[in-house]
């Protein structure tokens, strides 16, 4: 059974940029509604995918540097990182077919 991932400073280089498999990293905050949606979505995609790709969380408040880094504006936002390139981004909540396809194509 595979797991969601904290990304913080001390891992995200480790756990996204050199992963041999792609990552889907969610930039949220626990304030925000529908990223709290979200969460359950990615549990599931993270179990569905294990071995295949990694789902990393990224708490925007703890992990500002990195969520400036890749200019987060909005939440939620999924940026999927392949080979520690971005070849993904969309903000806002999407389904867990959606998420899966994106992840299928990187």
């Amino acid at each position: 059974m595979s797991k969601v991932i904290e990304g913080r400073d001390d891992n995200f280089e480790q756990e996204v940029l050199a992963s041999e498999i792609p990552v889907l990293v969610d930039f949220y905050a626990d304030w925000c509604g529908p990223c709290r949606r979200l969460a359950p979505v990615l549990e599931t995609l993270s179990d569905k995918m294990a071995g295949t790709a990694k789902i990393v969380k990224v708490n925007v408040e703890r992990q500002s540097d990195i969520a400036d880094a890749y200019k987060i504006r909005s939440l939620p936002t999924i940026v999927i990182v392949k080979h520690g390139e971005v070849v993904y981004q969309h903000s806002g909540v999407l389904p867990l077919a959606e998420l899966e396809r994106q992840l299928n194509q990187a």
